[in-house]
């Protein structure tokens, strides 16, 4: 699938960013067409491409060789082709939220952008920095608890109290 040259996948991996881009323009071809085989929604595919770029920028670095990177990339993509449905499944979109989702479809996107901002701000620092690291960063959750010097579990359990602080924020007011 993917041929790269070892010196230039070692300067991208050590932050070259010449062999960097040549890394990317390498492989976008190939996470494109893999991704037109994963995505079940064609409309998908070119956000699939970008976020596994993305991915791939961010963590180059990670990938223990150059012949690990193939696997590294298509485990990319499939678990980005598969993130709606590991949404639904993880509660994000459940059918007893359904009034909520028709709530936010009326809301432009520049009204949506402002609330998440708004929503952000309202959370304590300790909450705020560990949404920002975790969902913007898209940091695990061994390398949050390392950012910010805690365990492991409290990391978690901070992540989870940020999200439910920002989703009772988000949350339509109903009348009574």
């Amino acid at each position: 699938m993917i041929a790269l040259d070892r010196l230039d996948f070692e300067a991208a991996q050590a932050g070259d960013p010449l062999a960097l881009d040549r890394l990317l323009r390498t492989l976008q071809p190939d996470i494109r067409r893999y991704a037109r085989h994963q995505c079940h929604r064609s409309s998908a595919i070119e956000d699939v491409v970008q976020e596994a770029l993305l991915v791939i920028y961010r963590r180059v670095g990670n990938v223990r060789d150059a012949q690990a990177l193939a696997a590294w990339v298509m485990r990319i993509v499939a678990r980005l082709c598969m993130l709606p449905a590991l949404m639904l499944m993880r509660g994000a979109q459940e059918l007893t939220q359904l009034h909520e989702a028709e709530h936010f479809a009326r809301i432009s996107g520049d009204d949506l952008r402002i609330d998440l901002v708004r929503a952000l701000e309202s959370l304590p620092a300790i909450y705020r920095q560990v949404i920002l690291l975790r969902d913007m960063e898209q940091l695990t959750i061994g390398e949050v608890a390392v950012t910010l010097n805690i365990t492991r579990e409290a990391a978690k359990s901070r992540i989870h109290r940020a999200r439910a602080l920002m989703r009772e924020y988000l949350q339509p007011v109903t009348a009574p």
